[in-house]
């Protein structure tokens, strides 16, 4: 069943990195796929422009969750800037690749990843610099 997955979909799979909720998060990013039912939430604290922890929860596939990992890793320490550069592409270039029915999976966690910078940027009323 593992056919079409690199070995680093499974490990972020099998072992997901930075699962959880930060209970006072600076931005919160939700984002679902009403056709496939995946739905992520992205937890970010931010200290001087810098994503300092990055958390999610996810209810959905395998390669939601592997997803969902990997965007955690990617954007941990880079700049709020940074972390709005990092694409659906990257995300699914890091983890290997995926299968082509899954590469919305790699849409949704780029997407809750801005979406909670985004709302940290509303909520503290902060422009980009």
């Amino acid at each position: 069943m593992t056919e079409g997955y690199s070995e680093k979909v499974m490990d972020h799979f099998a072992n997901p990195r930075n699962v959880g909720e930060i209970k006072d998060a600076d931005g919160i990013g939700k984002v679902g796929n009403p056709v496939c039912g995946d739905v992520m939430w992205i937890y970010i604290k931010v200290k001087d422009n810098i994503l300092e922890d990055v958390k999610f929860k996810t209810f959905g596939c395998g390669a939601a969750i592997a997803t969902s990992s990997m965007i955690t890793e990617l954007a941990k320490g880079k700049t709020l800037e940074e972390g709005l550069k990092i694409s659906r592409g990257n995300v699914a270039e890091a983890l290997d690749g995926l299968p082509q029915v899954k590469l919305h999976c790699s849409n949704l966690a780029a997407d809750g990843l801005h979406a909670a910078i985004k709302d940290y940027l509303e909520k503290t009323g902060k422009k980009l610099p």
